[in-house]
């Protein structure tokens, strides 16, 4: 940690704070009637801050800390009765309090909020219920007294209940604030925090979501049962009454109120459970109707508590002085991107091998006997389709697989690998990034790079700095991820990747989501990545921009290698063709329509999510009586089309008209099915939800039913979740038409299933066809829509690349190459026009 001097001076606060009142109390300037009260305001302090920092740096509701105050009570009562000293008073009582915190917080982390909160009220239940058969050292229900505690190091003999204990108390308060502050500021709230954001992510930079709320509960705790001791010398007597379950409520009540995770906060909630008696006594209204009206209060006007909503003017006023108005910030000049060829690898030594690595979740095989090689500073890309397992292949290598079986062998830099934790994979130098760039939210920018230090000093700071500015972010380090482009959040995932210089950079789909300009910057630092020496597996289906960082080339298909060769020629290979495109055999072909009525239109489509276009100027025409197919990889912005085509989404440009009286029904891609309905009343949920009821219902239900396949029809009362995967597909499907669409849409309906489950829902949608039903078909390989469409839209980055007829002997070549590389260079001719004009 730093220290400088505003660290300093905000820490030196809460001790001036402390003096200030400490000489206000001896002057006779505070009534001596209410200085027990401003003790006990000081002890409140502690305790919120403890629950509160827990809450809003883990992520930890706690009702188990009526439990730790009463520890830390009880052990002055009793040290009192045996002349313990303070000081072993004060040890014990930490000590066991960070004992119990540290199992609590390790055996609830691997629980949601919700049983957390459970674990800790059964704790405080148990705890109580000790204290009051426990009466040989509580005293019951009678309580036991405080008489006194002599200090062991000379600093005199504490009276319980009298004004030194006042005094001890607000000093006490006054020392916790002040570590509390660098507390905030050191790399262990940020760690705590980034295990809290984003576990899954924490793993991949060495933190342990479990170790992490193991240690905050532990210190929180400790912090509660000082502050017991505290209130046992305040009271000079200690009995069950002041720590029962409403005091964990209000505790939390208290938090809320004065702001979680804030240390001034914590003083403002200290004192509204100080005086919240006095205040129910002026309005004439229980404690617990107060403290309900004034929690309703602040939960509906100012949700960030009382301390955030004062102090909001004051920061937004400091960052508009200081915030430069473009947040698309380019890279330095001497940082652009080099243009020159990738150079071949320098060193054949072997860095990475994999060896039969399979995976498998239950009976989905996700992986399977893969093998690899990966040399020094080589860059090695893995391509395929959507569910070919590469993410599986990346989560492998980061020992990121959950609850996967993995099995095989691992070697990286000659340590075996496989059985290493993914925290451990950090160490050896594994970085890696995510698909969606998951980075900490509550973290700045650079404190997402800074915490993946243990230790924070000023080297690190002025490293993460040099590496900040490397990749364009320095101008924003002080900034929140959320207030920064997609584009800006993709590089600070990369930069965390690329903190402590790791020997293996591991790259999910890093080029998804992002413009031409930043594609080309974010090119040019995988190559300065080579060129330090760094090695690189990367996965993405931008394969032109993944091609231009490659040496070499893996394609995967059904968790299976497929082929293997140079970015030039592995798309040669006729199986890794196929894995894209897909075959096509003749069995299903469109029936002809002579319709010519447009359904549904759009024009100008254009939409983004969070500043990730994923779709583009997009127009096209549906026909009824059409079978259209939507063909484009993983990521080209088929499920975005298929939601604006069926009205669901509204798109952020654009128009869309649909006929009168047109009604459209969506199949999504991966069923969305209720798992735990029978199949019956996953239809009637539909039928509902599209305004059909009663005799019309019961005849949509037997025409849907009757389309099912008769083993399906058998079992119309048992639970979705026991289906197959193509069964679930084809309920999915009849979950769409029980509505009686003139439109339907259908998203990936091949996706994970065997060959002939997919013949099977394709001879089911051809059949609708025939019989006159519109069908947009969404569908990632290219040869399947072609075989059994009658228009083939192909999808290249949210851009309609291509556009035309199967028929058309052109048109094969044409959507093939817009299917890879958006048809500019194989189809300029054709492609372009293709983009706004309608086929016919």
């Amino acid at each position: 940690m730093v220290f400088n001097r505003s660290l300093l001076a905000r820490a030196a606060l809460g001790p001036a704070a402390g003096a200030v009142l400490m000489v206000f109390m001896a002057s006779g300037a505070i009534p001596a009637y209410q200085m027990y009260s401003v003790g006990l305001a000081a002890v409140y302090t502690v305790v919120v801050l403890s629950v509160g920092l827990l809450a809003g740096w883990s992520g930890i509701w706690s009702v188990g800390h009526p439990a730790f105050f009463a520890i830390g009570a009880y052990f002055a009562a009793y040290g009192s009765a045996h002349d313990w000293p303070l000081e072993a008073v004060v040890l014990g009582a930490v000590a066991t309090g960070a004992v119990l915190g540290a199992f609590l917080g390790y055996a609830g982390a691997r629980f949601s909020v919700l049983y957390i909160a459970l674990l800790t009220l059964a704790f405080t239940m148990v705890t109580l219920e000790l204290v009051n058969r426990w009466s040989s050292v509580t005293g019951g229900d009678q309580g036991v007294p405080v008489v006194q505690l002599r200090s062991a190091l000379g600093l005199g003999t504490i009276l319980g209940g009298s004004t030194e204990a006042q005094y001890l108390a607000v000093g006490a308060a006054a020392v916790v604030l002040a570590l509390a502050v660098p507390a905030a500021a050191s790399g262990l709230r940020m760690r705590l925090v980034a295990a809290k954001s984003h576990p899954l992510a924490a793993r991949t930079i060495g933190i342990a979501p479990e170790a992490q709320s193991s240690l905050s509960f532990a210190v929180s705790a400790a912090c509660t049962c000082l502050a017991g001791v505290l209130l046992g010398l305040l009271t000079g007597f200690v009995s069950p009454d002041p720590f029962s379950l409403s005091f964990g409520i209000s505790l939390i009540a208290a938090c809320v109120l004065g702001g979680v995770g804030t240390i001034v906060g914590a003083v403002a909630g200290g004192v509204y459970l100080t005086w919240n008696p006095s205040l129910s006594s002026a309005v004439g209204l229980p404690q617990p109707v107060v403290q309900g009206l004034v929690l309703i209060c602040v939960l509906l006007f100012l949700p960030g508590g009382v301390v955030p909503f004062l102090g909001k003017p004051v920061r937004s006023a400091a960052r508009s002085l200081l915030r430069r108005p473009d947040t698309r910030l380019p890279l330095p000049a001497e940082e652009s991107p080099d243009p020159a060829p990738l150079r071949p690898p320098t060193d054949d030594s072997v860095l990475l091998r994999l060896e039969h690595v399979s995976v498998s979740y239950g009976g989905l095989q996700a992986l399977e006997d893969a093998s690899l090689t990966l040399r020094q500073n080589e860059i090695l890309a893995v391509i395929g389709p959507n569910g070919a397992g590469k993410t599986t292949l990346l989560n492998a290598l980061s020992g990121l697989t959950g609850n996967g079986r993995v099995s095989g062998t691992a070697d990286f830099a000659g340590r075996p690998l496989l059985r290493t934790r993914a925290t451990a994979r950090r160490r050896l130098g594994i970085g890696r990034t995510f698909q969606h760039a998951e980075v900490f939210s509550e973290l700045t920018v650079a404190e997402n790079v800074l915490c993946t230090r243990r230790r924070i000093t000023a080297r690190d700071r002025a490293d993460v700095a040099r590496l900040l500015h490397s990749v364009g972010l320095a101008e924003v380090a002080d900034r929140r991820p959320g207030e920064l482009p997609f584009g800006l959040q993709k590089r600070l995932d990369l930069a965390r990747a690329m903190a402590e210089d790791p020997k293996l950079l591991v790259l999910d789909e890093p080029f998804g989501g992002l413009d031409t300009s930043e594609r080309a910057l974010l090119a040019g630092h995988i190559r300065r990545l080579h060129a330090s020496g760094t090695a690189v597996v990367v996965i993405d289906h931008v394969l032109d921009d993944l091609f231009s960082v490659a040496h070499r080339v893996l394609a995967f298909d059904f968790g299976r290698t497929i082929g293997e060769g140079t970015p030039d020629t592995v798309l040669q290979d006729p199986k890794v063709r196929s894995s894209y495109l897909g075959t096509v055999d003749g069995r299903t072909r469109p029936p002809e329509h002579t319709g010519e009525r447009s359904m549904i239109r759009l024009h100008g489509i254009g939409h983004s999510y969070g500043g990730v276009v994923a779709l583009r100027d997009v127009d096209l025409d549906v026909r009824q009586g059409v079978v259209l197919g939507v063909a484009g990889a993983n990521g080209a912005g088929k499920s975005t089309l298929a939601g604006v085509l069926h009205g669901s989404l509204t798109p952020a440009h654009g128009v869309r008209e649909a006929g009168a009286g047109v009604r459209t029904s969506l199949a999504p891609e991966g069923r969305a099915l209720f798992k735990t309905l029978s199949l019956r009343e996953n239809l009637e949920v539909a039928a509902y939800a599209g305004g059909v009821t009663g005799a019309r219902l019961r005849e949509r239900l037997e025409e849907t039913v009757e389309w099912l396949p008769v083993r399906l029809r058998d079992r119309m009362s048992a639970p979705a979740g026991g289906l197959s995967g193509g069964e679930q597909q084809m309920l999915a499907i009849a979950r769409a038409l029980i509505v009686g669409p003139d439109v339907l849409i259908v998203d990936e309906p091949a996706l994970g299933l065997a060959p002939a489950l997919v013949d099977e829902v394709y001879d089911r949608l051809a059949g609708l066809a025939r019989e006159g039903l519109t069908v947009v078909l969404l569908e990632q390989l290219l040869s399947r829509a072609l075989s059994v469409c009658h228009e083939v839209a192909v999808l290249h980055e949210g851009v309609v690349a291509a556009h035309g007829r199967p028929r058309d002997p052109a048109f094969g070549a044409q959507a093939e190459a817009a299917y890879f590389s958006g048809g500019l260079e194989a189809a300029p001719n054709a492609a372009a026009p293709a983009r706004t004009s309608r086929v016919n």
